[in-house]
């Protein structure tokens, strides 16, 4: 890695200056400014969207604090930058949220979670969130089989005028000793073809001072004292590259992504523990490539193809280690796991009549894990997943209304070398969405949509040594929503636009795969014994005004949320049945505010979640997690020095410097400031 960070240096500051004389003096790249908004009433499906000035301007810099700003997700943050950064949508878990990079989900058949901590948003054109599926029914098998979706879309390539190249350099450093070069390079290869290259080099030791205070039964204090986060280092190089093309009636692209990081996985601070052995290397690669393309006037067609290998390495050194929020002792490991992915989509649309589209959609995707597990005495299973989707689709709209009906099918085959393997599973999933425009004169638009779902276990459930069960079943799930969306017709020189968004919600979850007690206290296994019932309101208002020169936009988000425990074991009631489940907060809400002036911006969030409950069993007194907030302040400014444009940017994270923790026993950084400079060519 070394060798591959003294490249990259020497390409970001290089790099400028050996292209500087093929760019010209307007090279500064137009970013089309999109805020959060609920779409309007051509979409059936509740819908967010962060993208362009308002993405750039927030004060956060990985997809995971970004996601934030949507209402209905909680962003499971572990502590740390080397923490691990998770997202769950209406509290149905990570495993129901497909995460799609340029139009092709990320995958982790060993755990079914993404990393959301590992993608920085100085690449990203756009954040958005389906609650169900998309409106339209042109997508991939995986598309329709997510119980929501996230869509991280990378930026395109745009050039002004006659200009043939973009160049962007941009350096970050903050309070608690963090460097963060990056580069981007774009270049025109020909009127119908262009490309990207871009790096980000991240170094920190991650360090910052935290406050642990635990009260006792009695609510007398237990432990009171500021330690420093230890262990939560990182590492980290991500280079990716893009070629962009157009043909006749259609496009094409193809991408490759690498990331390779080394970095503490910071523990739980229990009982005084402030530090630990845990280490995590990573190793992610991927290549992808997309084509579309119309071949008539009624029939279109697209194509994806991507092949991933992901290696991780965990190393745990510690007399002591954490399962849970459960102290083990003695325990160690040195293991590394090798995945790869192949997946293939085609997807076909044929337009019956003008207002009466179908589609037809087959993917396949294979799964391999290796393993090498030092000290393990029991034989790793070695599995392989041959896994193939259709789906069928139909969407008809007449006057104000829309519907939208699909089913996918799923079938799964495994292979293990060793060891006993699951069984074969084929599955049919329906959905069926109705959207209507009641009133001609107003942009007052209903929704309402039924969807079920279910989600494979993964390999750590089947195949975990001691863990997991080959028997496990799927996760099934049925999802039902209301809501509605307005847009105000504002005829004033003040407020330019004023949207409306709101949704309720209700959850059904059988089968919950979930780990339960054996007769060792320390030894536990997957089983299908719980039963999840959720339902909540979400709400998103936009407002756009200008006063004079100054551009004003205003984002609030509010949801409520319920999500009850109605497990039984043998037929019996457990002790949590009727409990709200584990982090998952009554109320959370976010505001953004930003101030455009000439060459200046202000940008104030805040994120609110209310009180929730930790990991263990029961809502009493003492699992209580207190809530927690944080305002977040941005000043930028736009600067020209000759042919050079610049922007300087300052950033004041947690401003009140609060003590909390998204996890419990894991503690978030206070008051931090960022500083970043971009030159752009």
């Amino acid at each position: 890695m070394y060798t591959i960070k003294k490249t990259f240096l020497f390409i970001l500051f290089f790099l400028p200056f050996i292209l500087h004389s093929q760019v010209s003096n307007d090279s500064l790249r137009v970013l089309k400014e999109v805020i959060l908004k609920a779409k309007p009433y051509q979409e059936v499906i509740p819908v967010q969207t962060l993208s362009g000035k308002l993405l750039e301007n927030l004060a956060s810099h990985t997809v995971a604090d970004a996601l934030r700003y949507f209402a209905g997700t909680q962003i499971k943050d572990y502590g740390g930058l080397g923490g691990l950064k998770t997202v769950d949508v209406r509290n149905m878990g990570t495993h129901h949220v497909g995460v799609f990079y340029d139009g092709i989900q990320l995958g982790n058949a060993q755990n079914g979670v993404t990393d959301l901590g590992k993608y920085s948003l100085d690449d990203m054109e756009s954040l958005t969130m389906y609650n169900g599926q998309k409106s339209e029914i042109f997508q991939s098998a995986k598309d329709f089989a997510a119980a929501s979706t996230i869509y991280l879309r990378t930026k395109r390539p745009v050039f002004e005028g006659t200009k043939k190249t973009n160049v962007l350099v941009r350096y970050k450093t903050m309070s608690i000793n963090y460097d963060d070069p990056s580069f981007r390079w774009e270049q025109k290869l020909s009127d119908n073809v262009s490309m990207s290259v871009s790096s980000q080099y991240i170094k920190s030791n991650g360090q910052y001072k935290f406050r642990y205070k635990r009260k006792n039964l009695d609510g007398t204090v237990a432990y009171d004292t500021t330690a420093t986060r230890l262990n939560s280092d990182i590492e980290a190089l991500r280079i990716e590259s893009g070629i962009y093309g157009k043909i006749k009636n259609g496009s094409w692209d193809a991408k490759v992504y690498y990331y390779d990081s080394e970095r503490g996985a910071p523990g739980a601070i229990v009982e005084n523990k402030f530090s630990d052995g845990f280490r995590q290397f990573d190793k992610n690669f991927f290549t992808q490539a997309f084509l579309v393309k119309d071949f008539t006037e009624k029939y279109k067609f697209q194509a994806r193809a991507k092949y991933a290998y992901d290696y991780t390495h965990y190393i745990a050194r510690d007399t002591t280690s954490v399962l849970g929020e459960v102290v083990t002792e003695g325990a160690q490991s040195d293991d590394s796991y090798f995945q790869q992915e192949y997946y293939f989509s085609g997807v076909h649309l044929y337009n019956i009549v003008s207002n009466w589209d179908v589609s037809l959609s087959t993917d396949f995707q294979y799964n391999r894990l290796n393993a090498t597990r030092k000290g393990i005495q029991t034989q790793f299973s070695f599995p392989q997943r041959y896994t193939a989707l259709f789906s069928l689709a139909s969407s008809y709209r007449i006057n104000g209304f829309k519907v939208l009906g699909s089913v996918v099918g799923t079938h799964v085959q495994e292979e293990v070398r060793y060891n006993t393997k699951a069984p074969d599973k084929t599955e049919f999933t329906p959905a069926l969405f109705l959207g209507y425009t009641p009133f001609k004169d107003y942009d007052f638009n209903l929704r309402a949509f039924a969807k079920r779902i279910f989600r494979m276990p993964t390999f750590n459930d089947l195949y975990y040594t001691m863990v997991g069960s080959s028997t496990l079943r799927p996760e099934y799930m049925n999802q039902f929503d209301v809501g509605f969306t307005y847009n105000w017709p504002i005829k004033n020189s003040f407020v330019d636009k004023i949207s409306f968004q709101a949704d309720a919600y209700y959850t059904n979850t059988k089968d919950k795969i979930v780990a339960a007690p054996t007769g060792n206290l320390f030894r536990w296994m997957m089983t299908n014994i719980g039963q999840v019932k959720g339902h909540g309101i979400e709400s998103v208002l936009n407002i756009a005004m200008h006063v004079d020169n100054v551009q004003l936009t205003t984002n609030l988000t509010y949801a409520y949320t319920e999500s009850r425990d109605y497990t039984k074991f043998s037929g019996l009631e457990l002790s949590s049945y009727g409990d709200q489940i584990p982090y998952t907060p009554w109320h959370s809400g976010s505001a953004i505010l930003n101030a455009a002036y000439q060459t200046w911006n202000f940008n104030y969030s805040f994120v609110y979640v209310g009180k929730r409950y930790n990991g263990n069993v029961n809502n009493i007194k003492i699992n209580e997690v207190q809530p927690w907030y944080t305002h977040d302040l941005a000043v930028q400014k736009a600067f020209t020095i000759k042919t050079y444009k610049l922007k300087g940017a300052v950033e004041l994270n947690n401003a009140l410097n609060q003590n909390y923790e998204v996890i419990y026993n894991y503690p978030m950084p206070g008051r931090t400031m960022k500083f970043i400079l971009s030159i752009e060519l």
